[in-house]
């Protein structure tokens, strides 16, 4: 049996984790584009909204950070398309079931969330009974084992007006809690309005695929 990827030994860049976790959030959320073309793959790694950072990534940068991520079979090519398509390995490669890949996934695009931010996000990629069912799969990544690749995730300090704490993300290797722990929590108002345009983002390129494989089927490409 391989032994899964670990971060402590080989960390992603922003640019690997941006295009990995776009992979595996179209693989559920938009499945008629998945596998992804290179330039759908950019467009999602550089959507303004649901992403934290929002990042400007080139076609070179993201060929280049599909070429690294191949490398350590976190992504591949998909055969049998005029056009390269890719498709995520996360949760085989890494070792962990369905639910930490959803919460690692949703870590990776959006930043730092408490487990309350977490369930309410990962709605369209799978649905958590309640905050305990979150928690519970943080805490098991939290205290993963060396011999698996050691923990995924950390809890942040809590900051100053903040209820819950929040968890990051360890994928890109350590992070500095105490100064990601500054950061003030989103609105919910705003949280639902960036859940909304998602949802319309997502409708209009599942619509957008649906037109081009008409389109290909019936010759008119």
């Amino acid at each position: 049996m391989s032994t899964p990827f670990s971060p402590a030994t080989r960390p992603l860049t922003p640019n690997e984790a941006r295009v990995l976790a776009t992979l595996m959030e179209k693989a559920r959320t938009v499945p008629d584009s998945y596998p992804m073309s290179l330039n759908g793959l950019v467009t999602g790694c550089n959507q303004k909204t649901s992403r934290d950072p929002v990042m400007q990534l080139t076609d070179a940068e993201a060929q280049e950070a599909l070429d690294s991520l191949k490398l350590l079979t976190l992504v591949f090519e998909s055969s049998g398309n005029r056009t390269t398509r890719w498709e995520h390995n996360f949760q085989r490669c890494v070792g962990v079931p369905e639910q930490s890949a959803v919460l690692l996934g949703l870590l990776m695009l959006r930043g730092p969330q408490t487990a309350g931010e977490l369930r309410l996000n990962t709605e369209r990629w799978y649905k958590f009974a309640d905050i305990s069912s979150v928690e519970g799969f943080l805490d098991e990544m939290l205290e993963r084992s060396a011999e698996k690749g050691g923990p995924l995730v950390v809890k942040l300090p809590r900051s100053a007006g903040e209820r819950e704490q929040r968890w990051a993300h360890l994928l890109c290797g350590p992070v500095d809690a105490n100064a990601m722990g500054t950061k003030a929590p989103e609105s919910g108002n705003s949280t639902r309005l960036e859940a909304r345009i998602e949802a319309l983002e997502e409708e209009v390129a599942q619509l957008r695929a649906t037109v081009q494989k008409l389109c290909s089927e019936l010759g008119l490409n």
